[in-house]
């Protein structure tokens, strides 16, 4: 089964017309998108945009022969012109099949926002999904009898999509899974090509041609990544983004509860609300000891507090308790931590603070604690495949 991407971006392109913000202006050449429709076998078209027959005749196809004409969501502002050469757009109602004179079968999956999901099956058998704008599967109860070997749908806006489809085998490791639906919300260029490789997703540019079921080259989701930055610099955001498309992810707070402390306890409500409803959170200093067990991707939020508990445990504070054992106890915990990172096999993404780039600590046990932290940085991003450094909102990759 032969895919092309006549458009794969939101339903009002990008750049958006008259959009003065940033991403709108750098979406040029290869960044610029119509919106969203897929030719399907030159037989099926799904969702029919301004310029289809133009945007087909580029990328070396015509509609001349599609045989349906079908609609994912409510098409807003002006109506399209249709062709005369295709047959009616409609929507198949949710839960039915059509089968076309092509051999390929269309089944209808409802959605959990206005919409409809397709199912197309071809007559060998090769299978996608594609998703409406905005939108996830609803309903999705019991196990999939196999995976999809191509997802097609708005991983940036729904990355829950993604997550519930895993959840349920619908995307195995050999799915490819590519995002549309692209908006000026996206990161541009190679921001948002490392943002979808974090959920094992791409994006292609319109006109693009894909064999559904031949075997594609999935991204390499890194198993262990450290984000680093400063103080409210986005890297908690950041490492949350990295497994949003997870079923199942377990949060690993360092911080702990602070009795009678209000605005600790307005911080961890506001990353609470933040997380997916999915998500089990746990209260612990004890990584090493999660990071040996088996179990679904951990996100390790932060590495500073959880120094801060392993030099309260040593008391490591104090310059005599420091010289006479303090410092070597230390040292053992982080080693015990730096070979946990080493030997996991669970996917993990740990999150620190830099605090070496300001004003030097006033006292000796405040340079003690800025001094090990950069050491225990350094250490555990020299076990990690992936390490973003987080500046005003944006990720500079050091390594990966």
């Amino acid at each position: 089964m032969e895919l092309t991407l006549l458009g794969t971006g939101a339903p009002d392109g990008l750049p958006r017309p008259s959009c003065p913000c940033a991403a709108c202006a750098t979406a040029r050449g290869p960044w610029a998108r119509a919106a969203t429709a897929l030719l399907i076998d030159d037989a099926l078209l799904l969702d029919l945009t301004p310029g289809a027959v133009f945007a087909a005749a580029r990328a070396g196809h015509s509609l001349g022969a599609v045989r349906q004409v079908l609609l994912t969501h409510p098409h807003d502002g002006p109506a399209v012109e249709l062709p005369p050469t295709l047959p009616p757009a409609g929507r198949v109602p949710d839960g039915q099949v059509l089968t076309l004179i092509s051999g390929h079968r269309v089944r209808a999956v409802p959605m959990d926002a206005p919409g409809t999901g397709y199912e197309v099956s071809s007559p060998d058998g090769e299978r996608l999904l594609y998703l409406p704008p905005g939108a996830a599967p609803a309903g999705l109860d019991g196990r999939a009898e196999r995976p999809y070997d191509l997802v097609v749908g708005d991983v940036v806006g729904r990355p829950d999509a993604v997550a519930r489809l895993r959840a349920v085998g619908a995307v195995g490791p050999a799915t490819e899974v590519i995002a549309v639906h692209l908006d000026h919300d996206a990161p541009p260029g190679a921001a948002l090509e490392r943002r979808l490789a974090a959920a094992g997703a791409r994006a292609v540019p319109d006109g693009t041609t894909l064999v559904v079921g031949e075997y594609p080259v999935v991204p390499d989701v890194p198993r262990r990544v450290l984000v680093t930055g400063g103080a409210r610099s986005g890297k908690s955001v950041e490492a949350e983004r990295r497994l949003e498309t997870f079923p199942e992810v377990v949060y690993v707070a360092t911080g702990g509860r602070r009795e009678g402390d209000p605005e600790w306890a307005a911080r961890v409500g506001l990353h609470r609300e933040r997380r997916p409803g999915a998500w089990r959170t746990e209260e612990t200093c004890d990584v090493a000891e999660l990071l040996g067990a088996e179990g679904p991707p951990l996100l390790v939020d932060c590495l500073s507090l959880w120094l801060t508990d392993a030099m309260d445990r040593v008391d490591a504070w104090e310059d005599v308790r420091w010289r006479e054992g303090g410092q070597e106890a230390l040292r053992a915990r982080v080693a015990e931590l730096v070979a946990a990172v080493r030997g996991t096999r669970r996917q993990v993404v740990l999150v620190t603070n830099e605090v070496g780039a300001g004003v030097v600590p006033a006292t000796p046990a405040g340079r003690r604690f800025r001094d090990e932290l950069g050491r225990l940085n350094a250490a555990v991003a020299a076990e990690c495949e992936e390490v973003l450094l987080v500046v005003a909102g944006q990720a500079v990759v050091l390594r990966g």
